[in-house]
C-alpha cells in the first residue's frame, strides 16, 4: 500500500468518528432533553424556557430561608447580567461615549438621569433610550433599545479591554445600507424572548413574554424556576414535593450540553451556526468542554459547577483552579493512582494547569482573551482547534 493510500484511510477513518461523535452527541442530548425529572411542574424546567405556569416571587423572599446564597448570589457575574439602562454604571460614570462606522455617527450620552442612544448620518438621527445593558462589562456590555414598538439590540456595544464603542459581536463591519439599519439589529419576539431569559429572571411567564415584569439579572428563580408553588409548600411544611428545580441533580454531560448550554451554547447548538470555527466559537464554554476528552466520561468533576460556584464570585485566580485538576490528576509519577485519582500526572508542572491547559485566546472584534475550556496539550503557535 503506497502513502496515498494511507493517507487517505486515515482522513476516511478520522471523518468516520468525527461523525460517529457527532451523531452520539445528539444522540445524547435528544435523550436528556425528553427525560422527565421530579419537581412536578418543573420537571423540565429550563434557564430559556418557562413552561411552568407558576407566578415568580422575587429574591427577597426567596432569602427568607436561603440566606447565605441569596446574599452572595446578586453580585455574580449572573446576577449582574443585566441592568436598566437608567442605574447601568458604565453609561453613568463613561459618558459620552461616541463611534464612527462610515457616514454614521453613533454616541450615547446621560441625559436626566437617563441614557440616550443616538446614530445620525449627518442629516438624520435616530435616538432611542437604553432599556437595559446587557452583560456587566468585564469583557462588553451590549444595549437593548425599543424603537417603533420593537426590541433592537445595539449595532454598538462597550468594550472594557477598549474602554469604548466599537461594533457588536456579530454585526457586519461595513456600514448599514440605512439609517434605521445602522440603529441596530431588530429582535422578532422569540430572539427578545430568548435574550432577556439569559440576562434577566421572569420576563416571561408560560406562554406570554412580559418583559415589565421581570427583574434584571440572573436571581434564584432564574436556574430554578418560579418559586411561587415551592414558597407554598415549605410555608406549609410540605417536603413532598418541593416544586422547584435543582440543577446540582444533573450529571455532568447534561448540565454542562443541556442546562448551562441554554444560554452558553453547547455542542448541538454550535454545530448548527455558520462560521463559528475556531476561535469563533471560544466564548461558547459547554461547546469548548463537550470536546474535552475526559468530559465524554460524564464525570460530575468536569461539570460546570465543579469549578465554577453559581451563588459566588467568580474565581479568576488561575492557582485557584489546581485543586480542580488534581481531583482526578496525580500531582507526580511516583504517586499511586486510585480510584477517584487515576489520570496521569503531568509532567511539565504541578501548578498553573489551566495556563497551559486551558489557555486564555482572543475572540477577534472582542477586545478580550476568553478562557479554552477546551481542555488539552495547548501548544504555543498551534491553531485554535474548531
Amino acid at each position: 500500500m503506497n502513502s496515498q493510500d494511507v493517507l487517505k484511510k486515515a482522513v476516511a477513518l478520522c471523518v468516520a468518528l468525527c461523525g460517529a461523535s457527532f451523531f452520539v452527541a445528539r444522540a445524547h442530548l435528544t435523550n436528556v432533553q425528553s427525560q422527565t425529572r421530579a419537581g412536578g411542574d418543573l420537571s423540565k424546567w429550563r434557564p430559556t424556557r418557562d413552561n411552568s405556569g407558576v407566578g415568580y416571587v422575587g429574591g427577597a423572599v426567596c432569602a427568607e430561608c436561603h440566606k447565605k446564597e441569596a446574599a452572595s448570589q446578586p453580585s455574580t457575574p449572573m446576577g449582574r447580567a443585566a441592568a436598566r439602562g437608567a442605574d447601568c454604571e458604565i453609561l453613568k460614570t463613561r459618558s459620552p461615549l461616541t463611534f464612527n462606522n462610515g457616514p454614521y455617527t453613533y454616541s450615547i450620552t446621560r441625559e436626566g438621569g437617563a441614557s440616550l442612544y443616538k446614530v445620525s448620518d449627518g442629516r438624520r438621527e435616530l435616538s432611542a433610550p437604553v432599556l437595559f445593558c446587557f452583560g456587566q462589562g468585564a469583557a462588553a456590555q451590549t444595549y437593548v433599545l425599543r424603537h417603533e414598538g420593537a426590541f433592537y439590540e445595539s449595532r454598538v456595544s462597550f468594550y472594557t479591554g477598549l474602554g469604548g464603542l466599537d461594533l457588536t459581536i456579530n454585526h457586519p463591519r461595513a456600514a448599514p445600507p440605512s439609517l434605521e439599519d445602522a440603529l441596530g439589529r431588530r429582535m422578532s419576539e422569540e430572539a427578545a424572548r430568548g435574550c432577556f431569559a439569559c440576562h434577566t429572571t421572569g420576563a416571561a411567564h408560560a406562554a406570554r413574554f412580559e418583559p415589565e415584569r421581570l427583574t434584571p439579572g440572573l436571581s434564584c428563580e432564574a436556574c430554578h424556576g418560579p418559586g411561587e408553588r415551592h414558597v407554598a409548600a415549605a410555608r406549609a411544611k410540605n417536603l413532598r414535593d418541593p416544586f422547584t428545580y435543582n440543577p446540582a441533580d444533573l450529571d455532568a454531560l447534561d448540565l454542562s450540553q443541556e442546562f448551562c448550554a441554554a444560554c452558553h451554547q453547547g455542542f448541538d447548538a454550535v454545530m448548527s451556526m455558520e462560521g463559528q470555527g475556531g476561535a469563533a466559537n471560544i466564548r461558547f464554554q459547554p461547546y469548548r468542554i463537550f470536546n474535552s476528552r475526559a468530559h465524554l466520561l460524564n464525570d460530575r468533576r468536569m461539570g460546570c459547577t465543579a469549578c465554577h460556584d453559581p451563588h459566588g464570585p467568580l474565581e479568576r485566580d488561575e492557582a485557584f483552579y489546581d485543586s480542580k485538576c488534581t481531583a482526578c490528576h496525580l500531582t507526580n509519577a511516583k504517586e499511586q493512582k486510585t480510584r477517584e485519582r487515576d489520570a496521569s500526572a503531568c509532567p511539565v508542572a504541578t501548578r498553573g494547569c489551566s495556563t497551559c491547559h486551558m489557555p486564555k485566546v482572543e475572540l477577534p472584534g472582542m477586545h478580550f482573551k476568553f478562557t479554552d475550556h477546551w481542555i488539552r496539550i495547548a501548544k504555543p503557535g498551534a491553531p485554535v482547534p474548531r
